[in-house]
């Protein structure tokens, strides 16, 4: 099968990633926490989870580029996080000091709009990573501006209460689930039938800096949605809706200048619609990672089961036309 390699390297190296951040997680102190200079905060996981991706993509496939959320410099200056950053990569691969400086380091490339590269989000929703609530690990591949691949790793998200796991999808080979803590097969997901949006679910993100609440309620209302939303930090969402807990997933920023960065939706986006959904952004054009590190023709992010879609999109559109 085509990306057979890509596939088996990214779900080893997402689970590895996982499993560190699993084990963060539980024991997360504020030690363990940096403040960047944009105020968002970043774990020693995230700088762990970073260099045990972009090394084994990097050792497996020599000449693809890696766009990644994270730098060394911080640690660079801080001997002792340094230090226990090294010491929780090795529980799943070995590198000295150096040698993670240079795996995060590697993620930091650009990439040019025809090139072949890999986008990584070492912890997706840090704030509900902190908060021991919800969080993503995600990697997709992205080929000539569209995404192959992508893996969603999301150890504290079950769907039916068996544990977290890996969602991953291949363009055209469907979407699929695989347990982190059990040995059973993995099992292809996919998203909900609803047609009737008074039957529909939709989910936004926690945080209400990262998207307008009050807009998504207007369109939620607007398509006659009866249920509250199901607010989840990170591309948990799009789990959410590729394995049929939510029909719709909407991210309007409060800004109409701000544009999503492509770690944020690569893996997501790839993983709804192999499950059967759609994703597009407000205005229904399809997401354009050829960009660089955003989604700078993008604005908004819609994904849903495909059926709600176009009532999804018209909901926007007059809500948009009502606030002028």
């Amino acid at each position: 099968m085509a990306y057979d390699k890509e596939l088996a390297v990214a779900l080893d190296a997402v689970e590895k990633a996982s499993m560190i951040c699993r084990q963060v997680q539980k024991t997360i102190a504020d030690t363990d926490t940096i403040e960047k200079t944009d105020r968002s905060p970043v774990t020693i996981a995230d700088f762990g989870s970073q260099a045990i991706i972009d090394f084994m993509i990097r050792q497996a496939f020599v000449h693809d580029a890696i766009i990644g959320e994270e730098d060394s410099a911080v640690l660079r200056s801080d001997s002792a996080m340094g230090k226990r950053v090294v010491d929780l990569v090795n529980t799943q691969v070995h590198l000295d000091m150096q040698g993670v400086y240079e795996a995060i380091d590697y993620g930091a490339h650009n990439t040019g709009p025809k090139t072949r590269f890999w986008t990584v989000d070492p912890i997706d929703g840090t704030k509900g990573f902190l908060r021991k609530d919800q969080y993503a690990v995600a990697l997709g591949l992205v080929e000539e501006g569209r995404v192959v691949l992508g893996v969603l790793g999301c150890p504290n998200f079950s769907f039916d209460d068996r544990g977290g796991g890996l969602f991953y999808a291949v363009k055209g080979k469907g979407a699929y689930m695989r347990y982190l803590d059990t040995k059973d097969k993995d099992r292809a997901i996919c998203a909900d039938k609803i047609e009737d949006a008074s039957m529909a679910r939709f989910c936004e993100s926690v945080e209400k800096g990262h998207s307008s609440h009050k807009k998504h309620f207007q369109i939620s209302q607007a398509m006659g949605i009866i249920e509250p939303s199901l607010r989840i930090d990170s591309q948990v969402k799009y789990a959410a809706v590729a394995s049929g807990r939510a029909s719709v997933y909407l991210r309007l920023p409060r800004s109409s200048a701000y544009r999503e960065k492509i770690w944020d939706h690569a893996a997501g986006s790839i993983v709804v619609e192999e499950a059967g959904g759609r994703v597009s952004d407000f205005s229904g054009k399809d997401l354009d990672f050829s960009q660089g590190r955003v989604l700078q023709t993008n604005q908004g992010i819609l994904a849903t089961n495909g059926h709600l879609h176009a009532d999804a999109l018209r909901a926007i559109a007059g809500v948009v036309r009502m606030q002028g």
